[in-house]
């Protein structure tokens, strides 16, 4: 990605040797400043991603400049240099929301993996403001939520059939969301004002759909002790959905069939004739062709209710739907259990990318659902929402989406998710005990606590 910096130390051969070692290797934008008065005009002046800033300055010290920051620009990420001598302060400048600190002496990878590290931030806070725009620009219109050309091509379908009369046949896995595309088609039609009643086919006994749909009369069966209106009868001027339509029975088929032919019907034990105006959407996740070869489902039946066919693909089809589903979902689950959790870790986010997802956008819902309540930060992590599944089946070392992202993209993320999973299991040898895990791993205990505060890793859960 494009991006500014800017560059802040009283010593003019660190802002030269800076500035050398990022323009190159990076394509950013570098600008510096020896005097730190004058941050403030540029912050008014330019928009920057990262300000790199020495800790130790006359005039104005690397904390004061961090406050500004935070005020003017507080998306931007401010990184501290500072002396190995003032390391604490530089640690608890951190604490305050600067991004990182480099210790000096430096090495110029240090600066690099530092400078990706916090554009790759950036970066995935700028999708998140994007999903979640996204999502409420959704709310406002449809209900269905997806960015993928499968999605759009939908939505498009939708939005051209909702304000005809024909009938709708919505196809599709169990999960894929048939009932949210007949409300989407219903929500967008002129009958819109109206009502919208569903019908589960397979929930409802055999005997008495029949009295459901169309009502009874007083006396017309044991227990029909007065007259009741019936479901067709409550639609009318409205939408009809009849979810799951190829478990109705065949009578039922052929009563359905003189409804949508002539608009009429009869409550059962009744002579007397109605009328109803109805758009009827139906759905099934069976093979409607087979069932009529096997018997089953009317041909003729089929053929009226499939006039306009909306075909819903498998999430697995769909992948680029899922984070913005994620996102929709957390937004929802936090909402209902009163919770704050503002993100989803990027390798939990590979780890729903890569799984297939039987159950669909159903299953994907109820996988967030149990992240949101199982989260103890602000950040679902993956073992948040896959507790029970080995972690080497979902790391994006092993997802060979990870192979189709730019290098450092692809590098970042693998470099996090072994940061991760190393220091849980060196942290699990050693019963969460810092200076054991520091000293078996070869590590300063300094720079492994650090890498445990990075991975928001809490210890106590290894004791």
């Amino acid at each position: 990605m494009d991006g500014r910096i800017l560059i802040v130390d009283d010593e003019k051969d660190m802002l030269v040797l800076l500035t050398r070692i990022v323009t190159e290797k990076t394509n950013y934008i570098v600008e510096t400043e020896q005097d730190p008065l004058k941050v403030k005009e540029l912050l008014r002046k330019h928009q920057f991603n990262v300000i790199i800033t020495d800790l130790k300055m006359p005039k104005m010290d690397g904390i004061a400049i961090l406050d500004m920051v935070k005020k003017i620009q507080p998306s931007a990420i401010v990184v501290i240099m500072t002396a190995y001598a003032t390391i604490e302060t530089a640690i608890e400048a951190t604490r305050k929301g600067a991004f990182d600190y480099i210790s000096k002496p430096f090495r110029k990878e240090r600066i690099l993996i530092t400078i990706d590290k916090a554009m790759e931030w950036l970066k995935l806070t700028q999708e998140n403001v994007a999903l979640r725009k996204s999502i409420q620009y959704k709310k406002e219109s449809l209900p269905i939520i997806g960015s993928s050309f499968a999605t759009t091509s939908i939505l498009k379908m939708i939005n051209q059939v909702a304000k005809a009369t024909a009938t709708v046949l919505i196809s599709g896995e169990s999960g894929t969301g048939k009932e949210l595309a007949a409300k989407a088609i219903h929500y967008n039609s002129n009958r819109k004002d109206k009502p919208f009643i569903t019908i589960n086919c397979t929930a409802m006994p055999e005997q008495i759909i029949e009295s459901e749909l169309f009502g009874h009369v007083k006396g017309s069966f044991t227990g029909a002790l007065k007259d009741k209106r019936g479901i067709v009868e409550e639609a009318d001027q409205g939408t009809l959905f009849l979810d799951e339509i190829g478990e109705l029975n065949m009578v039922m088929q052929a009563k359905l069939l003189r409804l949508l032919q002539e608009g009429e019907y009869k409550p059962v034990g009744g002579l007397t004739t109605k009328k109803a105006d109805i758009r009827f959407v139906v759905a099934t996740n069976r093979d409607l062709k087979k069932l009529i070869e096997l018997k089953q489902f009317r041909e003729d039946l089929y053929y009226r209710l499939n006039v306009i066919n909306i075909h819903l693909p498998p999430l697995r089809d769909r992948k680029e739907d899922i984070p913005i589903l994620a996102y929709h979902f957390l937004e929802k689950f936090n909402s209902l259990n009163d919770k704050k959790i503002s993100d989803i870790d990027p390798e939990a986010m590979s780890a729903l990318m890569s799984k297939s997802w039987p159950g669909n956008i159903r299953e994907l819902a109820n996988c967030i659902e149990r992240g949101a309540i199982l989260c103890r930060s602000d950040t679902i992590k993956i073992s948040d929402i896959l507790p029970q599944e080995p972690t080497e089946h979902t790391s994006p070392l092993f997802d060979h989406t990870i192979y189709t992202l730019p290098f450092r993209e692809a590098k970042g993320i693998v470099r996090k998710a072994f940061h991760n999973k190393y220091i849980k299991w060196i942290l699990q040898q050693n019963k969460g005990n810092i200076s054991k895990a520091a000293e078996q791993a070869e590590l300063q205990r300094q720079y492994l606590h650090r890498l445990i505060k990075e991975e928001n890793i809490n210890t106590e859960t290894f004791k």
